[in-house]
């Protein structure tokens, strides 16, 4: 599981994460709220140990992530993350981004990466894109093969920042599908999100931040259909 406890960072003079505290059982699906600024992405990447914290743990299936001894890469084989940005490389096929990774910093064999690459793919509805180029694909079919890259590396949990805030809206649905179906198959998830709907959805518990501070925690049908916290109320009524 992963444990988050009293965590706090500042960027200079700004607190973006105000002593947060969350545990996130294997298999659970927790989507995190709220407005722009409110610490949501910079969580996600605390977790994966991307960022720096200034004070507090964050603990991954026992392992401390900030704590010198520790391991970042071969933690983060365990926490896939998938941005925002589609970051692949343009002059390699689908097929050859989604087997970089594996090959890199799993030292898999080639063909052994080729087939976890191919089998990933397919499991996101791309499995007839393998020869082409990223420059090819939709938005969409660009931010599935991020997915599947990250899928790849066989993670235990999955950080997903806002996949869908770049993608045209009707391009939308295609990556949601995908997060789904792997919240369906037990996949440990953390979505920052804005598309409610979708939050209602698959979330095990949803999360609302509100400057640097998690405001509420509770279960879909609670957070949306009775929110206690004003700031809340506020926000879901601005998002209606």
């Amino acid at each position: 599981m992963i444990e988050i406890e009293n965590v706090r960072k500042s960027f200079g003079t700004l607190e973006v994460l105000k002593g947060i505290d969350l545990t996130v059982q294997k298999g659970e699906v927790v989507t995190v709220i709220g407005g722009s600024g409110s610490g949501k992405s910079t969580l996600l990447t605390c977790i994966n140990g991307l960022e720096p914290i200034d004070s507090g743990r964050i603990l991954v299936d026992g392992t401390e992530v900030h704590a010198k001894a520790t391991d970042l890469n071969r933690l983060r084989r365990k926490i896939g993350i998938v941005f925002q940005q589609f970051n692949a490389f343009p002059h390699l096929t689908v097929l050859e981004n989604v087997m970089l990774a594996q090959v890199k910093v799993l030292k898999r064999p080639k063909a052994e990466a080729e087939a976890e690459a191919v089998k990933q793919l397919n499991h996101v509805g791309l499995g007839d894109k393998l020869a082409v180029y990223p420059s090819r694909l939709s938005g969409g079919q660009q931010q599935r093969m991020a997915i599947a890259r990250a899928l790849a590396m066989s993670p235990g949990y999955m950080l997903f920042d806002e996949v869908t805030s770049a993608l045209d809206p009707q391009l939308v649905g295609e990556v949601l599908d995908t997060l789904r179906m792997l919240a369906r198959e037990g996949m440990t998830m953390i979505c920052v999100t804005h598309e409610m709907k979708f939050a209602r959805e698959v979330s095990d518990r949803v999360a609302f931040f509100h400057k640097g501070v998690m405001a509420e925690i509770a279960p879909p049908d609670h957070l949306f259909g009775a929110p206690r916290d004003p700031e809340l109320q506020k926000f879901l009524s601005a998002t209606h």
